[in-house]
């Protein structure tokens, strides 16, 4: 697809109802995953007709949104970007979005026909006001991005009754390598919580973090054998985003995202009960970075827009602004429009190669 022709509001739109339309496919025998997945078919294509409208009027509205809910987290993961950039601590939590400033939020998501609203951390499970929140809103699916150590009963009720929230449990690979990063013991907890996910019939995926050193492992036909085994569904393949200089060396570079964009092509021919994601995903085929609004965006747990979860600078609030106005914030429109998000990159994030430019913007 040449830069020329090349639509990124089509590209996304379509992207949204295929990823609808593979999970049907990966669910079909799961009648109640699979009578709400039809559904939320139906509310897909609302939303594209929705954000179509406002890109007539000059106003691009992306499919997902990235919600950081909280600040807190129970672990202490090695590389996390998330207390790297001061994003999450062990202090008490203050002047947090309430459950229903993020019960607003995603009311204003569903009228601009925002699709998917990622719930990340901290650990988004300490928060189950806000996840009860998201429960209201089957227009919009919400992966969950957990550490998989706080499912309890009351979560296994409220994700069989409610197919529109779908914890995705990150996992680093075997049980040594999982521990090393995450915590002495967490690995089994997570296996326990598959366990559990499994015998209710609720739908689950894995969230991998993929770095120049273990790609190869993750892709492995073992690995993702054992992950199916335990009944997951959706495999999220997120790209390494370096916390500080010391850490660049870990990122991936395009040898690794070819061979994944290879071998996701190849998966998914083996595994049709499975749907197979990349995140960012390959930024020369999607005409660069999404950051900022062109393909997502993200909001902190203080209610800062930011331009996403690994480049942590924002020039407006959504306690006093909507989401609309944040989407057309002064950071957001200088980073589409002046050639940023689409400049060639080593590895990792452009947005961390280019933070000096990206705070002078934010200073000016």
């Amino acid at each position: 697809m040449g830069e020329d022709t090349f639509n990124l509001e089509e590209y996304l739109a379509e992207g949204a109802e295929i990823i609808v339309k593979d999970a049907i496919k990966a669910t079909f025998r799961n009648p109640k995953e699979s009578l709400f997945l039809a559904k939320f078919a139906k509310h897909t294509r609302k939303a594209t007709a929705i954000r179509e409208s406002y890109g007539k009027e000059g106003k691009h509205i992306p499919v997902f949104l990235i919600a950081s809910i909280t600040s807190s987290c129970n672990l202490h993961c090695t590389g996390c970007y998330s207390r790297a950039n001061e994003a999450c601590n062990d202090n008490e939590p203050l002047n947090q979005l309430s459950g229903d400033e993020w019960g607003d939020i995603f009311a204003q998501a569903k009228d601009l026909g925002i699709s998917f609203i990622v719930l990340a951390g901290g650990e988004p499970m300490i928060r189950d006001d806000v996840i009860i929140k998201a429960s209201n809103f089957p227009e919009i699916l919400f992966p969950i991005f957990t550490n998989g150590t706080l499912l309890n009963n009351d979560y296994l009720r409220l994700f069989d009754e409610n197919r529109n929230l779908v914890p995705i449990f990150s996992i680093e690979g075997d049980e040594e390598v999982t521990d090393l990063r995450r915590g002495e013991g967490v690995y089994n907890q997570l296996l326990n919580s598959m366990e559990l996910m499994r015998k209710n019939n609720i739908i689950f995926g894995a969230s991998l973090t993929f770095t120049k050193g273990n790609l190869s492992n993750l892709l492995s036909r073992e690995y993702i054998n054992q992950l199916r085994d335990f009944g997951c569904k959706v495999i999220f393949f997120i790209e390494y985003v370096p916390v500080n200089e010391e850490t660049i060396e870990l990122a991936p570079g395009d040898d690794e995202r070819d061979l994944l964009l290879d071998e996701l092509e190849l998966l998914r021919k083996e595994y049709d009960d499975m749907l197979f994601l990349s995140f960012p995903g390959d930024e020369k085929t999607s005409g660069g970075c999404l950051a900022a609004g062109r393909g997502f965006f993200h909001i902190n747990s203080h209610g800062g827009a930011e331009p996403c979860p690994a480049s942590p600078y924002s020039d407006i609030n959504v306690r006093d602004s909507s989401l609309l106005e944040a989407l057309d914030s002064k950071l957001f429109r200088s980073l589409r429009d002046g050639g940023i998000l689409l400049d060639d990159h080593e590895g990792g994030c452009v947005l961390f190669e280019h933070k000096d430019e990206v705070e002078r913007i934010l200073n000016e």
